[in-house]
């Protein structure tokens, strides 16, 4: 049975280790699951457990209400792995009947020249844009190592 081309990084593309990459994944038929806040800290423990795990290095993330945007620096397993074992544990601990995430993922590898902490600051900043919150701090779901 053929791989989903969603689930595969973008032509051309591989997974590098130590490379820095800017993930975006989106629940399925973007339902706003994490509006719940056991539902959002719930894969807030998800994305701590693969740091703890040693499978990145999160440099910032935000859980938004349909999506999740992770900046994460990549340690020792495939891109594509890392995104399985996030959405499958994430989707078990949820015990939500029907699919958590849609298939796949977005995955942008940062080149050398692009700012990081520019990077970071675009994705803590997502809530507000999205009209959730006035300031950064009013909003819950999110980190980055810069704090």
């Amino acid at each position: 049975m053929p791989k989903p081309k969603g689930s595969l990084l973008r032509r051309g593309r591989y997974s590098e280790f130590g490379r820095l990459y800017l993930l975006t994944t989106v629940t399925q038929h973007r339902l706003p699951l994490f509006l719940d806040l056991y539902r959002a800290r719930t894969v807030i423990h998800q994305l701590r457990l693969a740091e703890q795990q040693n499978s990145c290095q999160s440099l910032a993330w935000v859980v938004m209400p349909d999506h999740i945007h992770w900046l994460i620096e990549l340690k020792d397993i495939p891109l594509g792995t890392l995104m399985r074992h996030f959405k499958a544990r994430s989707s078990r601990m949820l015990d939500i009947a029907s699919p958590v995430w849609q298939a796949g993922y977005h995955d942008h590898a940062l080149r050398r020249e692009e700012d990081v902490l520019h990077v970071a600051r675009y994705i803590i900043a997502n809530p507000i844009r999205a009209g959730l919150v006035r300031k950064v701090g009013d909003y819950p779901h999110w980190d980055a190592i810069w704090l």
